[in-house]
């Protein structure tokens, strides 16, 4: 009897960890959506097998617009940020274009000429999230199947 309701405790916390999960997965998605929207991109679709996501690290959406353009745009505990799709031909190659990108950014906010606190705090954020996009780009394990990383 014992045996069973561990069982059942077991099916029923891994139902509540999909679900979480699925919730983490959709609010990433809408967060993407209103981010391009916000610059004025209008996203029609997301191409789902092109599509990467590693909860509650890191969404990485192909996002299609009305206007047949595409965007990669990576949302999760990182900064939203969107690039076009032609910059990187795989989610893999664009999470390292973001990686190298908010370094460089990072890089530039450092050598202005006057840097204030939220702007040396946003220039240490970026470091640290583009360290560790690089360290998954580099993870072959997250690679190795065309399903969701």
């Amino acid at each position: 009897m014992s045996e069973q309701l561990t069982q059942v405790q077991q099916q029923e916390q891994q139902a509540a960890q999909e679900q979480q999960r699925a919730e983490w997965v959709r609010n990433q998605y809408q967060k993407a959506n209103q981010y391009l929207a916000s610059k004025g991109i209008i996203p029609d679709n997301v191409a789902i097998t092109e599509s990467r996501y590693l909860p509650p690290l890191v969404a990485l959406w192909k996002l299609n617009t009305k206007d047949k353009q595409a965007f990669w745009v990576i949302s999760g505990d990182l900064p939203t940020d969107h690039m076009p799709f032609s910059a990187a031909a795989s989610a893999r190659d664009a999470m390292r274009s973001f990686s190298l990108n908010w370094q460089l950014k990072a890089e530039n906010i450092m050598n202005s000429a006057t840097v204030d606190k939220t702007q040396f705090e946003f220039s240490t954020l970026l470091v640290k999230r583009a360290e560790g996009l690089y360290d998954l780009f580099e993870d072959e394990a997250l690679w190795q199947s065309p399903s969701q990383a």
